[in-house]
């Protein structure tokens, strides 16, 4: 079983967490860190770091180390890494010693990508480390029966993917994953104010647009927002309003990229568990599964029940954490 000691790690695109068996979350910060491109130095990480994009000077730059949820940069995402740990370990107390992970992977990931994670874990100061797909870790979190011989689907919509997942009895039995999250809706949203005003906004202004107003249903209650941005012609500040009519023609694309993903992966689906997904239907984990009216939207599609998992942005967090009760039984999904 899980010691004290011990930590689960969701290193997402978006945000890292950490999560330990006595404390449960512990830590979580946008995975974000701002360096000093003359020394060399890291300045900021996680939060700091976060509320620094697209506002500091030329040579200070705001760096996500990790796309698409793999490394893009292995020394900054040890760097992180070791802000991180070190700052759990004052809360959870294992300063003492190393301690030994369990750290999630995209399912997709290639045995570099994983040798990647596994070498920028050990050398922000772990001791063992266990690596876990990132579906089997959301499933757990979420609190459905892996290790039971029944259909168990899962939709983590993170920051720089979305993972569709088939689990029965401990492993993965269908998969599909696309490099389409919550950044590239932020992204989408950057681009159709740029073209439709002509006005330039940032990452987190795009992000507050899209938790305000933005929709995965047509059909819903108009609502509006004023957001600031630069004016491209005059060079000047500008506010424009929004609609939500406006911004979920701006996600059309993407979510449409996220429901193929999720139609590919019901049709890979065995026929002996296709009874099991009418009736237990599919469960919605990570940050992109909280757009409004994402639930209904894609039941409506589907025609399968979507549910939104107990606490959607800490599932693969949880899960990395309570993995290790399943290690026996998660042959496929543990390296």
């Amino acid at each position: 079983m899980l010691n004290s000691y011990d930590i689960g790690i969701d290193l997402g695109t978006a945000n890292t967490l950490v999560y330990s068996k006595a404390k449960g979350i512990t830590l979580n910060e946008p995975s974000v860190v701002v360096m000093d491109t003359e020394t060399k130095k890291i300045v900021a990480v996680g939060i700091e770091a976060k509320e620094m994009l697209g506002k500091t000077p030329e040579k200070i730059v705001a760096i996500r180390p990790l796309k698409d949820g793999v490394i893009a940069d292995f020394d900054i995402t040890t760097e992180m890494l070791k802000h991180i740990m070190r700052k759990a370990s004052k809360k959870i107390g294992f300063a003492v010693r190393k301690p030994n992970v369990v750290v999630c992977i995209p399912s997709g990931s290639t045995s570099v990508e994983r040798r990647a994670i596994h070498d920028a874990v050990k050398n922000a100061g772990a001791k063992k480390i266990t690596l876990i797909e990132e579906p089997v870790a959301a499933a757990i979190g979420a609190g459905l029966p892996i290790d039971e011989p029944v259909a168990n689907v899962i939709v983590d919509i993170g920051g720089g993917n979305t993972e569709v997942a088939i689990i029965s009895f401990g492993g993965v039995v269908a998969y599909h994953s696309i490099k389409v999250g919550g950044d590239r809706l932020d992204e989408d949203i950057i681009q159709y104010v740029r073209k439709e005003y002509n006005v330039l906004i940032g990452e987190l202004t795009a992000e507050n647009i899209k938790k305000e107003i933005g929709y995965a249903l047509v059909d819903h209650e108009e609502k509006k927002m004023d957001v600031r941005g630069r004016d491209l012609v005059t060079g000047l500040p500008k506010t424009i309003t929004l609609s939500s009519y406006e911004i979920r023609n701006a996600l059309k694309e993407a979510l449409l990229h996220i429901l193929e993903a999720i139609r590919a992966t019901l049709e890979d689906c065995p026929a002996e568990l296709s009874g099991d997904i009418v009736d237990r239907g599919v469960i919605l984990t990570g940050g992109g599964a909280l757009l409004n009216g994402m639930e209904e939207w894609l039941s409506n599609e589907i025609v399968v029940p979507v549910q939104l998992a107990p606490s959607p942005l800490e599932s693969v967090a949880y899960g990395t954490g309570k993995a290790i009760q399943y290690m026996s039984k998660l042959q496929a999904a543990v390296k």
